[in-house]
């Protein structure tokens, strides 16, 4: 609970953020709700954007009605997975985790690993987390080097 907590406040510039779109939104119809599983304020309608959802911090600007409905992986549209859909709060939720974890860093470094594309380990990593429950972090641990015994 205290690591959340933590998580919650190093992320607030990225929250705030997120609230000042999500109030723009509601001046056209986007309805804020808490969503505690996904550990988020979604304002749900967002009226900008190419449809889906967009996490900024503890904020989730979604286009739909409501974060339990399927979304297309990025995986599945670069040709590189078979399994094409996952629950799109599953997804927005790793990049909650991700945004907890990086706090005022998640941007820059998410930019840098490429932006909105199969190509960045973030987005790769909450398609992961959103087919498996495991795996948000974008470094997994046995992705990085060995030490050699001796």
């Amino acid at each position: 609970m205290l690591a959340l907590l933590a998580g919650v406040i190093w992320t607030l510039p990225n929250t705030l953020l997120g609230l000042i779109a999500g109030a723009a939104g509601m001046l056209a119809g986007a309805r804020p709700k808490w969503s505690h599983h996904d550990l988020a304020l979604v304002f749900a309608r967002y009226p900008w954007g190419p449809g889906g959802a967009m996490t900024l911090g503890n904020v989730i600007l979604q286009t739909g009605d409501d974060l339990d409905v399927a979304c297309t992986t990025y995986a599945h549209r670069a040709g590189l997975c078979v399994d094409p859909h996952v629950r799109i709060g599953d997804h927005e939720r790793a990049h909650v985790y991700q945004y907890m974890a990086l706090g005022p860093l998640f941007l820059p470094i998410y930019f840098a690993c490429g932006g909105v594309s199969v190509r960045n380990r973030f987005e790769r990593a909450a398609d992961r987390y959103a087919m498996t429950g495991e795996g948000w972090w974008p470094w997994p641990a046995d992705a990085l080097p060995r030490r050699r015994a001796g």
